[in-house]
């Protein structure tokens, strides 16, 4: 994969972090909505919405495998090795965001303020993530394991 020439490399980055941002962005968006429907203090949220995202980056991962015929023996080393570094990265920037930016966690889900931070936070999170998914794939890593199936 080292020899990929730049721009399908960067392609392939792309489509790594927007599959992982997608399942994070679930995880998150609904750990969000449950710890400000539930009115739990900010670190609860976070810490609900973190679980979730991790849960759904690896269940968007593992279900093609699955249907593909590999084993769950299989798919969830694939599934850890894939996406647990960018997930990480993911969660670390958009949390930290989401805690930064004042009244935010606080906000109702009725107010812009909640939806534009938690917008704003996953995209940022996404652009952050693009450069550690094109290391690990340039390296054979990340998502080049997952798309090793694929293939056959």
């Amino acid at each position: 994969m080292e020899h990929a020439p730049s721009g399908g490399l960067n392609r392939l980055a792309f489509s790594a972090t927007v599959h992982c941002l997608s399942g994070c962005a679930v995880g998150e968006v609904l750990g969000m909505v449950i710890g400000n429907a539930l009115d739990l203090h900010g670190a609860a949220t976070v810490a609900i919405s973190v679980a979730l995202a991790f849960f759904f980056g690896y269940l968007f991962t593992s279900v093609p495998l699955l249907r593909s015929g590999l084993a769950l023996g299989a798919v969830i080393p694939l599934a850890l090795a894939s996406d647990t570094l960018s997930i990480a990265v993911m969660e670390v920037v958009d949390n930290t965001i989401m805690v930064l930016i004042p009244g935010a966690m606080d906000a109702g889900l009725d107010e812009p303020l909640f939806w534009g931070s938690l917008a704003g936070a996953l995209l940022i999170a996404g652009a952050v993530a693009f450069p550690v998914n094109r290391w690990l794939l340039a390296r054979g890593r990340g998502h080049a394991l997952v798309h090793q199936h694929h293939q056959h």
